[in-house]
């Protein structure tokens, strides 16, 4: 209630930071390079990467600096992986479950997702984002035979700097509330995985756009989740 009262009183500063940070925001481009394909040697894993901008790999030049690239490269050695990325900007948790539902399902082992910033910053209410995504989860498992899902934490949004103040902290308050509530929501789910990477969002390791992660921080993101996921061993059907 006291977050709701407060977003309505700085409402007028708020809409113009908002404008503000919409103009002066550079638009960069989504990573080039493939989105599905087979690297390593060793058991057969496979994999599917969903998300938004950052799974895009926007803020670096190609797929083999970004998200994929990095966690394919970090599994390589022990599996041999067959993967898929499916990621666009703009993309909302809800529209993810309706772009998945409408298109063709590949099978895929774990699945690996990166949402929840763009439903911040249009503040989705948190019980409302808890009900989006377990219908995401619903859909990876019943259409693509997902077993596990590692639910990739939204980074501190008041940490950009492309957000000033107050909007920083109020966008950094939402993505916390949505995240302990989808955290509370999981707890006793065992085919989660919630991971929260090492963001270490130091402004020279991120994007020129001040938003997006830079080649060191999807370096980081995307080895430590392959070691999460080497540590969590094979699935089990």
């Amino acid at each position: 209630m006291i977050q709701r009262v407060r977003q309505i009183l700085l409402a007028p500063v708020l809409g113009a930071q908002a404008v503000q940070v919409i103009r002066r925001t550079p638009r960069l481009p989504e990573a080039a390079g493939p989105r599905s394909g087979e690297v390593g040697t060793g058991e057969p894993l496979s994999l599917l990467v969903v998300g938004d901008s950052s799974a895009a790999g926007v803020g670096v030049s190609d797929q083999e600096s970004a998200l994929s690239g990095q966690l394919t490269r970090g599994l390589a050695d022990h599996y041999s992986v067959r993967w898929q990325l499916v990621a666009r900007t703009g993309m909302t948790t809800a529209r993810m479950v309706d772009y998945l539902d409408r298109s063709a399902p590949e099978e895929a082992v774990i699945a690996v997702t990166a949402l929840g910033v763009n439903d911040a910053t249009r503040l989705v209410a948190p019980r409302r984002w808890v009900a989006q995504t377990r219908a995401l989860h619903h859909v990876l498992r019943s259409r693509f035979g997902v077993q596990r899902i590692y639910v990739t934490a939204m980074p501190p949004l008041d940490a950009f700097p492309a957000l000033p103040q107050p909007l920083a902290n109020l966008l950094g308050a939402q993505a916390r509330a949505m995240w302990e509530a989808l955290r509370s929501d999981c707890a006793d789910d065992p085919s989660v995985r919630l991971f929260v990477p090492d963001w270490g969002l130091d402004s020279a390791q991120m994007a020129r756009d001040g938003f997006h992660p830079g080649a060191a921080i999807y370096a980081r993101w995307g080895q430590s989740l392959a070691q999460q996921i080497l540590r969590d061993g094979p699935v089990v059907r």
